[in-house]
């Protein structure tokens, strides 16, 4: 069903968006209040904890920028780990020319891997990096201008389902055996690391930490609220349709390419932006981001957590990593069996996923308890 009404309440959507939204905000607010209480209070939150779930926030906002093409578009990406490693990639640039004098050759223009390696001056694509906007432009440019040209070609020529697919997963496998070049310029095997700060602040410190989680969930809010607005707009409802039956939609007139385009494009922008929150949390970026079964595991975050939700697949990748977490520790040589199965289980037993399968049942209580509502509603009728 469309939502209609006023802005925001067509930007959430329905019940599970607006829940997902208001967590959000509060989290933002409350994880770093908790985090300063004093140790021994039973609310507070360990130093840890805080960068860890800012990391599955930025895993939410991947599978966000996702669900955006599979779930409404049609579009099964299995490249979409190289619009985050590149947003992550122009973040790190970044945070590597802040570091200045303070890396361990002490040069004030090249990285220390640019100078182990010999190399005499800065590359051409480094420059303007050493600005936190320039640097945050590029975080949604990039990928965009990737994502746009890629489209633009692909979608112009007609090529859908499964050769889609492998195009695109033949994309950021090429990107990754480029970055693993250190004549790339972009750190080799080793990436990009030993960050200092970030617009002045220490990286390390506890309220840095906070801020870049606040940020984090804020990203996300922002994120479903802005594909919540393009799916319940004109764009969403031929976006859906170009899903549901490509050929009748163009039959009509609508120029598909168009609308597929633009889709994938802020697509690609979101999963760079959280590309860009991932990297100052987790201290590092290299080439394995770019790895193809990284971006294989993000389509099964949608399918677990609900693909064509949009809030469904922000949780089902909070999930699936935090249970990552939990039994990387707990059964280290049986995690992947467990991973697997997990999608196996939820194949069989819940195809619509989590949300699609919690709005299926919602929608069945609610069928039953409407007609003994209204006819107890009715004047003079006695049940």
């Amino acid at each position: 069903m469309r939502p209609t009404g006023p802005f925001l309440f067509r930007a959430l959507g329905d019940v599970g968006g607006t829940i997902l939204v208001v967590a959000l905000l509060a989290v933002a607010v409350l994880v770093p209040v908790l985090n300063n209480l004093p140790p021994d209070s039973a609310f507070f939150i360990p130093n840890y904890v805080v960068p860890l779930a800012g990391k599955y926030l930025c895993f939410s906002l991947l599978a966000l920028s996702v669900d955006l093409v599979w779930g409404f578009a049609g579009i099964l990406s299995l490249g979409h780990g190289a619009f985050f490693a590149l947003g992550g990639y122009a973040m790190g640039m970044h945070l590597m020319r802040e570091i200045g004098t303070r890396g361990v050759y002490r040069d004030p223009i090249l990285p220390d891997f640019m100078v182990f390696l010999n190399w005499k001056e800065l590359p051409w694509y480094w420059y303007g990096f050493d600005s936190f906007w320039f640097a945050a432009l590029m975080v949604v440019v990039v990928p965009g201008a990737l994502a746009f040209v890629f489209g633009w070609f692909a979608f112009r020529s007609r090529v859908t389902g499964v050769y889609l697919s492998i195009i695109t997963q033949a994309l950021t496998f090429a990107l990754m055996l480029a970055f693993f070049r250190n004549n790339f310029g972009f750190g080799g095997n080793n990436g990009l690391t030993d960050f200092k700060d970030v617009l002045g602040f220490n990286i390390q410190a506890k309220s840095t930490r906070a801020a870049l989680f606040a940020m984090s969930a804020i990203a996300l809010a922002l994120g479903y609220i802005l594909c919540r607005l393009l799916i319940s707009s004109r764009f969403g409802r031929v976006l859906i349709a170009v899903r549901d039956a490509e050929s009748r939609t163009r039959f009509l007139g609508y120029r598909v390419e168009h609308y597929k385009l633009f889709a994938f494009v802020v697509s690609a922008m979101l999963a760079g932006i959280a590309g860009a929150l991932y990297v100052p949390q987790v201290g590092i970026i290299n080439p394995r981001e770019f790895s193809p079964a990284n971006s294989i595991e993000i389509v099964i975050w949608v399918a677990v957590g609900g693909r064509g939700t949009l809030w469904g697949a922000a949780v089902g990748a909070f999930v699936v990593n935090y249970g990552k977490t939990y039994f990387t520790g707990a059964l280290p040589e049986a995690w992947l069996y467990v991973l697997g199965a997990l999608f196996v289980g939820v194949t069989l037993f819940l195809p619509k996923g989590i949300a699609g399968t919690a709005q299926e049942w919602v929608g069945k209580l609610w069928t039953r308890t409407a007609p003994k509502q209204s006819l107890a509603a009715q004047p003079g009728v006695v049940e």
